[in-house]
């Protein structure tokens, strides 16, 4: 009798839960563990889930807080995660609210009253108003049902957002009585997962672990050169589509979200240095689709359900797997493919460690080996969801994932090679240092590296040591990584960074067999991402010699039909951006050096017919869409000389204003002039110069090669005059013919 009514009283719990996922969600299935989680918690048994971004996990304690008497708590690490969802959930008709430092007092007051009133069902706290002893008396009073911990990885100094408050929970919540706990995250390696369950106090939990495969995400690195060009290039093809884009310091965040705008895309920044209601504002408008992309730092995005973020890009190097595979969960929530991009280089490593110089020596070798795990998923050749998903102690057995979206390392694979001797040497290298050892000890062994290291522990008498001295210390550590990923050695969950041979490692030292190795990416090992310095060695031609010769030959057949000296209508610097940038539109022209608006609209057309054309015929993309504005201070500098001289305004009283030299003002005026802007300065030049002098030096510039000053000054026939004087009537030859 007593198991016929715990059947009724499941098939009625269920008929509820499933009542209740339909009338309020609007789902008429759960998805994956999502009812067997949410039972655990209704069996009020500690649970831990481990469920990939996009799976539903906010779902696993809001419809339990909806069938449960009493008030749920959910413990959120950002302020913007709370809103988010405290919308959502009074959206679908939920009194949810949150508790946190944007608060006034009487808001505060009044959440409260309606907590213990009964009034609210889901209470999203702060781990830092959660320990405050006003917010535990407060809390003491009310009836709680449970209590959530969301983004549980916080909890980990091993995750990739350690949160020293999540370390009090426990403590809190063992004041609020014997209440069950779920903690959830998207992202936990077999260290975080029980550094999770220790700190929490619940090893006992049943764990809930779904796969970490999501087969709609294509992902990509390249190595990070010129990266602004690159990703503006990269994101034409997700033109209105909705996209993130993180960067690692609020200064690079707010750097590429003006580099974006300025070219046409839809872009805001997001980061904790930016004004609350600004920060609130561009995350809204991101969600309602006002804006396209966000531009933020890792801050963003946590547990923020946008269903068609198209793509992801990591403009610098994350800090951890962990936050990567988190931040790329972004992309593609609704299922429909999204695209994970990252920009790697060695810089971008080495900037990060030195980020961590002044902690304290164990956070120094945890950030390090972290670091260590991002440059092995970059360079390595091998699957990269294979590599994801092998981090998260899930095998991933399929061959080649380019039958689902792949990867770049699937789509174009590298070259492969034998590699069954080279493994047997790591792993006998493993076994004779005691299992002790971590990759770079183990790479010094194999290639008899003579180190105080080495020899303390007496390895440089080793059979192993020098086995592999006639390869290159890169190919070790891929080969040491890549059967790390073939299961031939595994690492020490106890002791971080140790390698220790697998059984499989055992068993191949017994009976060797063949093992295809596949070669590494080159990166380059400095230097490759200073976008901002992008130019070529002196002795090295970076543009289109054939380009520019087609196009020096059009300067010089549009400067003989009109009479004048070639270097009038472009100089050779700007015919040789021109051959690198491929500039097809009046707008890119017009961003070369030395062309403006005014030269475009007397001499851009031809040229910029002959580029379209060779670009058409050679299939060449161009680079010239990367425009990155002058910097308001020079805007304001051309803009007040140019009023100025409108004015006529003594020169020397022009530069007096500003505070520079006589010179600098010159050099400014040129600026003006080269770029296509006609400047009047006859009411100066004829008080210093009179009508002979300008006729002679007119002359001279109407027949020179080259407008160069110092050619000018080494003419015979220039002898009498200054280099101030040429400079001015170069000024007023240019702006009359070539403007």
């Amino acid at each position: 009798m007593s198991e016929n009514v715990s059947a009724n009283l499941l098939v009625e719990e269920k008929d509820i839960l499933k009542s209740k996922l339909k009338e309020v969600f609007g789902y008429s299935q759960f998805r994956g563990n999502q009812e067997a989680i949410i039972r655990n918690i209704l069996d009020k048994k500690n649970t831990f889930v481990i469920m990939p971004t996009g799976a539903g996990k906010s779902l696993c304690y809001q419809l339990p807080s909806l069938v449960t008497e009493g008030l749920a708590i959910v413990i959120s690490p950002l302020i913007a995660l709370m809103k988010n969802q405290v919308d959502q959930m009074n959206a679908l008709g939920i009194n949810a609210q949150f508790l946190n430092s944007t608060l006034s007092k009487s808001e505060v007051n009044r959440v409260k009253k309606d907590c213990l009133e009964g009034e609210i069902q889901l209470l999203y706290v702060a781990p830092e108003s959660l320990t405050k002893e006003e917010n535990v008396e407060f809390l003491k009073q009310t009836n709680i049902s449970f209590v959530a911990v969301d983004e549980a990885h916080c909890i980990s100094e091993w995750g990739h957002d350690f949160r020293p408050e999540y370390r009090r929970i426990k403590e809190i919540i063992s004041q609020l009585g014997n209440l069950p706990i779920i903690a959830l995250t998207a992202t936990a390696t077999p260290k975080v997962q029980i550094d999770i369950q220790k700190n929490l106090n619940m090893e006992d939990a049943h764990v809930f672990k779904s796969s970490f495969n999501r087969t709609n995400l294509f992902y990509e690195v390249r190595q990070k050169k010129h990266a602004k060009k690159q990703l503006i290039q990269y994101l034409k093809d997700f033109q209105g589509k909705a996209g993130v884009i993180y960067c690692l310091s609020r200064k690079k965040v707010e750097e590429v979200a003006e580099l974006l705008k300025v070219n046409g895309f839809n872009a805001a920044p997001y980061h904790a240095g930016l004004d609350a209601n600004v920060r609130e504002k561009n995350q809204d408008d991101f969600l309602n689709e006002d804006v396209d992309i966000i531009v933020a730092t890792i801050a963003f995005g946590m547990g923020i359900d946008k269903p068609d973020v198209r793509f992801v890009v990591h403009y610098d190097v994350p800090k951890s797997l962990e936050g990567y595979y988190q931040e790329t969960g972004r992309a593609g929530r609704d299922g429909l493919e999204g695209k994970c991009l990252m920009f790697y280089s060695h810089n971008d490593i080495n900037k990060l460690e030195k980020f961590n110089k002044d902690k304290s020596v164990q956070e120094r070798e945890n950030t390090r080996v972290l670091l260590q795990e991002m440059s092995y998923y970059a360079e390595s050749p091998i699957c990269r969801r294979k590599q994801l998903l092998h981090y998260f102690g899930e095998e991933y057995d399929v061959e080649n994932c380019s039958n689902y979206s792949g990867c770049d390392n699937c789509v174009h694979p590298k070259e492969q090679f034998e590699g069954e001797e080279l493994v047997s040497i790591a792993i006998t290298a493993a076994l004779e240092t005691n299992q002790r050892f971590g990759l770079n000890h183990l790479v010094h062994v194999i290639r008899g590296v003579k180190n105080d290291y080495v020899n303390s522990y007496h390895h440089d008498q080793l059979s192993i040591f020098g086995k592999g001295m006639d390869e290159g210390e890169d190919l070790w550590k891929s080969v040491i990584r890549q059967a790390l990923i073939y299961e031939y050695l595994e690492k020490d969950i106890d002791n971080v960074g140790v390698l220790k041979v697998s059984d499989k490692g055992a068993d191949f030292l017994k009976n060797p067999h063949s093992v295809m190795l596949s070669k590494d990416h080159e990166y380059e090992s400095a230097g490759d991402e200073e976008e901002d310095s992008e130019r070529p060695p002196a002795n090295a031609k970076a543009y289109d010699e054939k380009l520019f010769g087609m196009l020096k030959s059009l300067r010089k057949k549009i400067a003989h039909a009109k009479s004048i000296p070639p270097y009038v209508i472009f100089q050779d610097p700007s015919l040789e951006e021109m051959a690198t940038t491929y500039p097809t539109t009046e707008q890119d022209l017009s961003q070369i050096n030395g062309v403006g608006q005014g030269k475009v609209k007397k001499f851009g057309k031809e040229f910029l017919h002959l580029i379209i054309d060779y670009v058409d015929e050679h299939d060449i993309v161009p680079a010239s869409e990367v425009v990155v504005k002058s910097s308001i201070n020079k805007s304001r500098m051309k803009i007040f000389i140019i009023q100025q001289i409108d004015r006529k305004i003594d020169l020397d009283e022009i530069a007096e204003s500003k505070s520079i030299g006589f010179d600098q003002l010159l050099d400014e005026i040129e600026h003006i002039i080269y770029s296509g802007t006609k400047l009047n300065l006859d009411y100066y030049i004829d008080e210093v110069l009179d009508d002979e002098k300008q006729e002679d030096l007119y002359e001279y510039f109407l027949n020179a090669e080259t407008d160069s000053i110092q050619a000018a000054l080494e003419d015979g026939d220039n002898e009498d005059y200054s280099e101030e004087e040429i400079r001015l009537m170069r000024i007023k030859f240019m702006s009359e013919y070539a403007n």
